[in-house]
């Protein structure tokens, strides 16, 4: 018995359930197999060199695609399974399973196929379902339909293989995955073969095509792969046919492109000259997780019992055994995209979001005034921003939102002056609030050091004040007829880095309690930007991106320094990173931290969000990366409690929320154990 294959390193992505795919267009040479075996070959060769476990080629690529009657001929079908007579054995010492595109006889009729292959055999050949016959496309005149065809075995090169639609392709090696082919006009019918496929459990769609070029048709095309690759929750190849069909009535263009659940990830450079691919590491963990948790797929699946069963084509492919580097880029925000107009586009959808929600709760209501606390800092910023923008939407005046600042025993005089200045700027009602001498009076009638005059700033000193502040918004809320509008966000839910009951854990009405700090920023700044304060305004603004986040409830050290959030909880940009990928999509903490090492480790790679500071782009070592996901996973269960208690407000972004009313339910007496077990078993080895 042979020995099996091992597991690859954690530095490869096919310990984390990707997959290497490539969606090739080589050069095409018109009734030539020979040469365009050649070029077929050469493209494997390449990807063999770079550890492609799938590859993809054009409908009827061995002959061409565009040469009509000659299809039929005897000469060019005889050449062609000669041609994959030659990639079958080439095949023994390739690494990649491909997909070619070929004309072949079966019982006396001619077939347009995808022809799958992998280690020196036919896996399968799979015929065309749907043939189009209309506008410039005459398919009905060669070719017969495969609708029906299942179950059937087909004489290739003097091969036996299974044909049919019938057919799935599942690698059991170290690099599992699953496959199915469909061509071309398949994928525009109202139900392509790649859904029902995609139901048996296809992970990955394969579509070989050729398919000419207008003007428009290549942003249908995407559509088209996408909308599918949305609707299977899966991974979709397509490659189309260029440089070298015939020009006599058509162009074409050479669109080769991949997509992961509805998202292109590579798509090659069309009208090319030579021979070319798109190449991505397809993340099919992601896949799968979000099948499992997406019930309508399964209430599909069911739907569709009783059909025909696939036949599934098993073969080997392991993954290469040593390291790897990710052929993918990791966004380092995964709530705030790197391109300009769409995180503009984004930051104008939350805005309108937060303040839907906070408009709806305040005319649900009956009441006309908000009431918050505005520290200087980024989150009671946002928002009062959004408070502003409720009033005016309603057409209320600025002066209902009743806003404090109240100054304790760690407030700086810079976030003091920038809470008034900023009150100042947006026209609400403003006060200053001194709560030092009421938390002086509770922790006097608590006994507390401090109150002795003892420089004891533990949890008890920090809470008072936390509490205090809630109090009196509350108390003033009762009072004046008001709503306090919550200012806690969704990183800081995620950390437990909230008092529970009182401080940013409690409010009326939350409109950040979904929005993670990362964007919170951006949010800010896009209001900054768009010259909706006069100078001194934005000024303000900008001031306070600038500020150093901070609780302020601890007096400042002897050297000035400020009590600093982000030394006890960690860089919120990692950890907001840790929240997407935990939360979202389920991943094991050591895929986790691969992910971050591949986003976070090198800072001049890969894109960053515009307006950020050149000082906050920076890079992280694997053991910083491994320690601050260690303590994100110890406080985001820990603090399980306080998410099961929290105030209304709008979800923001498909990234979720952590109300116990939405995305995310979980016990507050869970442990971390099994996830901290995970990581120091798989994750990466570093020193210390």
């Amino acid at each position: 018995m042979s020995k099996p294959a091992a597991s690859p390193p954690f530095d490869s992505p096919y310990r984390h359930g990707f997959v290497r795919l490539a969606a090739c267009v080589p050069r095409t040479t018109l009734a030539d197999p020979r040469a365009n075996v050649d070029e077929t070959l050469a493209l494997l060769r390449r990807g063999h060199d770079r550890n492609i476990a799938l590859m993809v080629f054009p409908e009827l690529g061995l002959s061409a695609y565009s040469i009509d009657d000659l299809l039929q001929q005897d000469v060019l079908l005889d050449a062609v399974e000669a041609g994959i007579e030659r990639l079958v054995e080439a095949s023994r010492d390739l690494y990649p399973a491909f997909a070619v595109g070929a004309p072949l006889r079966f019982e006396g009729r001619l077939f347009n196929t995808a022809v799958i292959i992998h280690g020196g055999e036919i896996l399968g050949v799979v015929p065309k379902s749907f043939l189009p016959n209309y506008r410039e496309y005459y398919e009905r005149r060669w070719f017969a339909s495969g609708l029906g065809v299942t179950g059937r075995t087909i004489k290739v090169a003097g091969r036996d293989a299974p044909f049919g639609v019938d057919l799935l392709f599942r690698s059991e090696g170290t690099a599992p995955f699953t496959f199915h082919a469909e061509i071309c006009e398949d994928v525009w019918t109202p139900e392509p073969p790649s859904t029902r496929a995609a139901l048996a459990g296809a992970e990955i769609l394969l579509n070989l095509s050729a398919s000419n070029i207008v003007i428009g048709k290549a942003e249908a095309r995407r559509l088209l792969c996408a909308s599918q690759s949305m609707r299977c929750q899966a991974v979709y190849a397509y490659s189309a046919a260029g440089v070298g069909e015939s020009t006599t009535d058509n162009a074409w263009d050479g669109q080769a492109s991949i997509f992961e659940l509805g998202e292109c990830l590579a798509e090659s450079d069309r009208f090319p000259t030579q021979s070319t691919m798109a190449v991505i590491d397809v993340d099919l963990g992601r896949v799968r997780q979000e099948r499992m948790r997406t019930g309508s797929f399964g209430d599909s699946i069911a739907w569709r019992e009783g059909e025909a069963p696939f036949r599934v084509r098993s073969f080997a492919l392991d993954a290469p055994a040593g390291p790897l580097a990710l052929e993918r880029a990791v966004a380092r925000f995964p709530f705030v995209p790197d391109d300009e107009a769409r995180l503009a586009e984004q930051c104008h959808e939350a805005y309108n979001i937060q303040v839907q929600g906070l408009a709806q709760r305040l005319k649900a209501t009956g009441l006309e005034r908000l009431v918050i606390g505005v520290s200087g800092g980024l989150d009671s910023t946002q928002a009062l921003l959004v408070s502003c923008k409720v009033m005016d939407l309603l057409g209320l005046p600025r002066t209902g939102v009743l806003a404090f600042t109240m100054p304790g025993f760690g407030t700086s005089e810079r976030t003091r002056s920038n809470a008034l200045a900023l009150m100042s700027a947006f026209g609400v009602e403003a006060a200053e609030l001194d709560i030092r001498p009421a938390a002086r009076q509770m922790l006097a009638d608590l006994g507390h050091p401090f109150a002795r005059g003892e420089p004891v700033h533990d949890v008890t000193f920090e809470n008072v004040q936390a509490g205090l502040r809630t109090d009196y918004l509350f108390r003033i809320a009762n009072q004046r007829g008001g709503l306090v509008v919550g200012t806690g966000d969704l990183s800081e839910l995620a950390l437990g880095w909230c008092t529970y009951g009182v401080g940013d854990h409690m409010s009326h009405y939350n409109p950040n309690g979904s929005v993670p700090k990362t964007l919170i920023q951006h949010l800010i700044r896009f209001v900054a930007d768009a010259g909706e304060l006069d100078g001194a305004g934005a000024g303000v603004l900008r001031d306070i991106l600038a500020t150093e986040i901070s609780p302020e409830l601890i007096p400042a050290s002897a050297d000035g320094r400020s009590q600093a959030t982000e030394d006890f909880v960690g860089p919120y940009a990692l950890q907001d990173f840790n929240l997407f990928h935990l939360t979202r999509f389920g991943m094991a903490p050591s895929k986790i931290a691969y992910l971050a090492m591949a986003a976070w480790g090198d800072a001049a790679a890969g894109a960053w969000p515009p307006g950020l500071p050149p000082e906050d782009r920076r890079a992280y070592s694997p053991g910083e990366i491994k320690a601050w996901l260690t303590l994100f996973l110890r406080r985001f269960f820990a603090n399980q409690f306080k998410r099961s208690a929290l105030p209304n407000g709008p979800k923001i972004s498909s990234g979720g929320a952590l109300s116990p009313r939405g995305d995310w339910r979980a016990p507050s007496d869970a442990g971390a154990g099994a996830w901290l077990a995970e990581l120091e078993a798989n994750g990466p080895e570093t020193p210390g």
